[in-house]
């Protein structure tokens, strides 16, 4: 959100899932889009049924660049140099729309320097690909009528993951690939609902709407709109912060709700010592997770069958949830938790229902106020959507007119991960997810059927490396970081090349996120799940 925001003025998919199938390029980097998005990767597949040319850029081969026009598989954490590599091929080879760029964009000469004193060797050399290949993968994007970018979390989860969507922002205005259909720079949001959490301000410097805490006007309309005379100016701590304030006895008590961090954050033991720390941890969830079972308190909410409301998805559209059974046991909606809770401690809310608090939500939000629960009978609306008439918008920034006003380019240099592989740790692991298995397998783990397609972790290793240590398909092998160490099982497969390793995240037998590294992106805060230093030895 923080690197298309600087470069567009929206944080958000630019474009709608349906307009993939107009593509003439799909690039795809940083996405397992075939096992962690399938129903995007239908639309993927039809296109190139349509003649669309696939080109896919991952460290690890995934499943949907078997389909690929052309795959390249890069190094973890090097994608702001493969892309600037492929942005040099473009403006030597006089590919780029300079009309696009003149009449829409701004600092495009600071842009250049940089991406003109970068060579295509050093593109290679740090990426591991080709210059063949980098040639390539940039003809193709550039010649495209119309090519998206489609990318996701291995994109993201890097100490600079901002520069790396910049970047991205970058290479679609470079070509004039954004604001039509059948472009753009598009995220594929991790979970059902991230956007509409991000929307609802579920971040520590935005209202709903990404209405800025720091902003006067902002303060005073959603004062008057709770009834309060102030709020606060102070941007709060983000997730990382959150922790460190633990440890420096700044943060006394939180309140996890749909979340599980003992897996699913990084230096995961830290992380558990951190909650042990507080004075009162509150869990509020579905099932009693490895988070819940340290809680002083645990609060029964509810799924998604139980529940009324809305989602708002990785395309910005805003859709119905309708209850289909009552609340199980003593479970109860969560919207009625918080108002308990609030009603508690001395300020009052009385909603009757989640359309009560939709009708609030869109009163205070720009982007949200054409909608409401009548409009939402159909297929949804996709934000923006400013009035009871407009129909929502399918694609962001029409004809360059870009949400900021111009198209931002940003300068970006190479900057290497933050840990490195040396004699001790020589080799990089990367992780990821699996397609019977979602986020840290709080409800999956929980159903038997997708349990038993992949019950346990393991550990991708390329054949090569197996060799060397003398390890064999099925088993058992301790892998370490700096920061702690597991054992699991190793599957052998050429999907990593040799010296790279990959594992997924969903299992807490097997918590691989006790190894990862906590060092965060400095603008959005993200951790470097993407990258670390690992060494192994037989069990």
């Amino acid at each position: 959100m923080a690197g298309l925001a600087a470069s567009f003025g929206s944080g958000a998919m630019t474009n709608a899932i349906c307009e993939l199938e107009q593509s003439d390029t799909i690039f795809i980097i940083g996405s397992n889009t075939a096992t962690s998005h399938p129903l995007v990767a239908t639309r993927i597949f039809r296109a190139i049924e349509k003649g669309a040319k696939l080109i896919v850029a991952d460290p690890r081969k995934n499943q949907i660049a078997n389909f690929a026009h052309l795959y390249v598989r890069h190094k973890p954490g090097t994608d702001v140099a493969l892309l600037n590599g492929m942005m040099k091929v473009i403006l030597n080879k006089g590919i780029s729309d300079d009309k696009f760029i003149a009449e829409n964009t701004e600092d495009f000469e600071a842009f250049k320097q940089v991406i003109d004193k970068f060579t295509l060797e050093e593109a290679s050399n740090i990426s591991g690909v080709s210059e063949e290949d980098i040639k390539n993968l940039a003809k193709v994007y550039a010649s495209a009528d119309n090519a998206s970018i489609v990318y996701c979390m291995g994109i993201t989860q890097h100490t600079n993951g901002v520069n790396n969507v910049k970047t991205l922002a970058n290479l679609s205005m470079l070509t004039g690939n954004i604001g039509k259909p059948g472009t753009g720079v598009n995220p594929l949001r991790g979970q059902n609902n991230v956007q509409g959490a991000c929307d609802m301000g579920g971040l520590p410097n935005v209202y709903t709407g990404y209405q800025s805490v720091t902003l006067g006007d902002a303060n005073k309309k959603f004062a008057k709109a709770w009834g309060v005379e102030t709020l606060p100016t102070k941007i709060g701590l983000t997730l990382p912060e959150m922790f460190s304030g633990i440890e420096n006895d700044e943060v006394k008590a939180i309140w996890v709700m749909g979340e599980n961090p003992v897996v699913s954050d990084p230096d995961a033991n830290h992380v558990k010592k951190a909650l042990e720390k507080l004075e009162l941890l509150i869990v509020q969830d579905i099932f009693l997770t490895p988070t819940a079972r340290l809680a002083d308190v645990v609060l029964p909410g509810v799924s998604f069958a139980e529940k009324d409301g809305t989602f708002s998805n990785t395309e910005r559209r805003v859709t119905r949830v309708r209850k289909a059974i009552d609340p199980v046991g003593e479970s109860r909606q969560d919207w009625a938790i918080i108002q308990d809770v609030s009603n508690a401690f001395g300020y009052e809310m009385n909603y009757e229902s989640p359309e009560e608090i939709f009708d609030e939500i869109a009163d205070i939000t720009p982007s949200y106020a054409g909608i409401s629960y009548e409009r939402l009978e159909g297929p949804g609306l996709q934000w923006p959507c400013p009035s009871k008439g407009h129909p929502g918008t399918p694609f962001l920034h029409k004809d360059g007119k870009f949400t900021r006003g111009k198209g931002l380019f940003h300068a970006i240099d190479y900057r290497p991960p933050a840990e490195k592989t040396d004699n001790e740790y020589p080799y990089l692991m990367t992780t990821g997810r699996v397609y019977a298995h979602y986020h840290t397998g709080t409800m999956t783990r929980n159903s038997e059927s997708l349990d038993f397609e992949i019950p346990e972790g393991f550990l991708e290793l390329n054949p090569a490396d197996a060799q060397e240590l003398g390890i064999s398909d099925g088993h058992k092998i301790k892998m370490a970081s700096r920061r702690g160490e597991i054992k699991t099982k190793v599957m052998i497969t050429d999907r990593v090349e040799k010296g790279v390793v990959f594992m997924p995240f969903h299992f807490e037998e097997t918590n691989v996120n006790k190894l990862t590294n906590p060092a965060y992106d400095p603008i959005a805060r993200i951790p470097e799940f993407k990258v670390c230093a690992v060494k192994l030895e037989k069990a």
